[in-house]
């Protein structure tokens, strides 16, 4: 939904050309309507499902002061913050960049009470510098739900399953959810004996697949043969339950990696009995972008889409950075990208559709409001429109103006043919020839009151619903 580099082509209808990008900031979204109506589309019936599953929704701030933030967020997503002066205090304030660590904010001030477990859903745009030539997004939009106060692999598995089920919900069918555990690669390190800073570059490359210079910083630490074999390995064992046949070789009795392996083991095997084998592949090079992740996680591919669709994981100790450690997990999905997953651009959305269009002269514009007014309680999307003609050129006027709507009930006020009380209704539909659309419209025209219009409309209303 964002602006993309030059290079790269928009995806939700945003302002594209070149000559006009010097009028939006990189990376921001300006999502036009027919784009609009599928993203608010989306994000519903992801919210709907996430609180089918007893999940709650929470609003969070966009702004927020950043030594109060800051103990959730590590260095390099902090200097990725857009940051500010808070007009009233001289506190510097940033864009929200990250709704977990707002969350676990919340939950560490007692915000939520104490009841344990809380089940958290949220929609929120977050915010974080990107160099333009890297192709990301500056402005995110994210659904997501965090599990919090529950630590075991029913609950790990809890979390995965609603995620599968939000991606089917809204109708994606091609996806594949990469399921590791960040403490099995930290492990091999640990045993290796790397510095604390050769640790986390280690990590990053990883996280990069890149072997090349997780070697190279491998020779740097002086990692002994035998271990730098076994953690130049981690990052490519990808597949199925062999994956974590290899992965107990590696450990040999090192019981912190057992103990890693058998929490991933059995949320492993709680999704597989649920049916979801074909949508999983283990990864134990599986890392994701934040340092606070500490347990099972995993991210989310699509075809068509080159890089993660969302993702999440086990966070047991955020929210200590705040308070007390609360075991919890979660996951957030990029609705952009989502959207491209599903390929729904250039597509008609329903919901973009005019039930009716009401029509009439200058000089009856107070019955032209009144009309509308009512035909909008009776629950249809209306849109009402002043037509500067008369007589029968008001009607065939009425008629063109439907087809741009693209309207199929016309009601037309104040026409020759009606009286004070009546109105015309005008229905058209695009006659076919052959399976092919012909272009000339049949018009079905009905005088009538509006009581009996309204009434007529309320009918229809409640029998869609009985459909459905």
């Amino acid at each position: 939904m964002a602006s993309a580099p030059p290079t790269h082509s928009v995806s939700l209808g945003q302002i594209h050309p070149l000559r006009e990008r010097s009028l939006v900031p990189v990376g921001m979204a300006t999502i036009l309507p027919e784009a609009a109506q599928h993203v608010r589309r989306l994000e519903s019936q992801l919210l709907a499902h996430i609180n089918r599953w007893g999940y709650d929704e929470i609003i969070l701030p966009t702004f927020e002061y950043l030594d109060v933030l800051a103990p959730g967020l590590e260095p390099e997503l902090i200097e990725k913050c857009y940051k500010f002066a808070d007009r009233t205090t001289g506190r510097i304030l940033l864009l929200r960049p990250d709704a977990t660590a707002q969350i676990a904010r919340i939950v560490a001030m007692g915000m939520m009470g104490s009841r344990l477990p809380l089940r958290l859903s949220y929609r929120a745009t977050v915010f974080r510098y990107e160099p333009e030539h890297a192709g990301r997004d500056r402005e995110i939009f994210q659904v997501g739900a965090e599990l919090i106060g529950a630590d075991d692999p029913t609950a790990d598995s809890e979390i995965i399953t609603l995620l599968i089920e939000c991606l089917q919900q809204v109708g994606l069918r091609s996806f594949r959810i990469s399921l590791g555990h960040v403490g099995f690669f930290k492990g091999l390190l640990v045993r290796a004996g790397l510095s604390p800073e050769g640790q986390k570059r280690a990590e990053q490359a990883a996280a990069r697949k890149d072997l090349p210079r997780l070697e190279e910083i491998l020779l740097q630490e002086r990692v002994t043969r035998t271990f730098a074999r076994s953690i130049l390995e981690a990052p490519e064992l990808c597949g199925q339950a062999e994956v974590l046949a290899r992965g107990r070789e590696l450990a040999g009795n090192e019981k912190p990696l057992v103990r890693v392996l058998d929490r991933l083991t059995k949320v492993y095997q709680l999704l597989c009995s649920a049916g979801y084998q074909e949508e999983l592949f283990l990864d134990l090079g599986e890392f994701r972008g934040f340092d606070y992740y500490d347990g099972v996680v995993f991210d989310v591919f699509a075809d068509g889409v080159g890089v993660e669709l969302g993702g999440g994981g086990r966070y047991d100790h955020l929210i200590g950075r705040f308070g007390r450690n609360i075991p919890s997990t979660g996951f957030a999905l990029n609705v952009d990208r989502l959207f491209r997953g599903l390929n729904l651009s250039g597509k008609t959305s329903e919901l973009a559709r005019v039930d009716v269009l009401v029509v009439a002269p200058r000089a009856s514009a107070k019955q032209l409001i009144s009309v509308a007014g009512q035909l909008r309680q009776s629950g249809k999307r209306v849109v009402q429109q002043v037509i500067s003609a008369s007589g029968k050129d008001l009607i065939n006027a009425a008629a063109e103006a439907g087809l741009r709507a693209q309207a199929d009930t016309i009601i037309v006020v104040d026409t020759v043919e009606t009286k004070r009380d009546q109105v015309l209704m005008i229905q058209q539909r695009t006659q076919r020839s052959a399976g092919r659309e012909n272009g000339r419209p049949r018009m079905n025209k009905k005088t009538m009151s509006i009581t009996d219009l309204v009434a007529r409309m309320r009918r229809t209303r409640a029998g869609a619903e009985r459909a459905r």
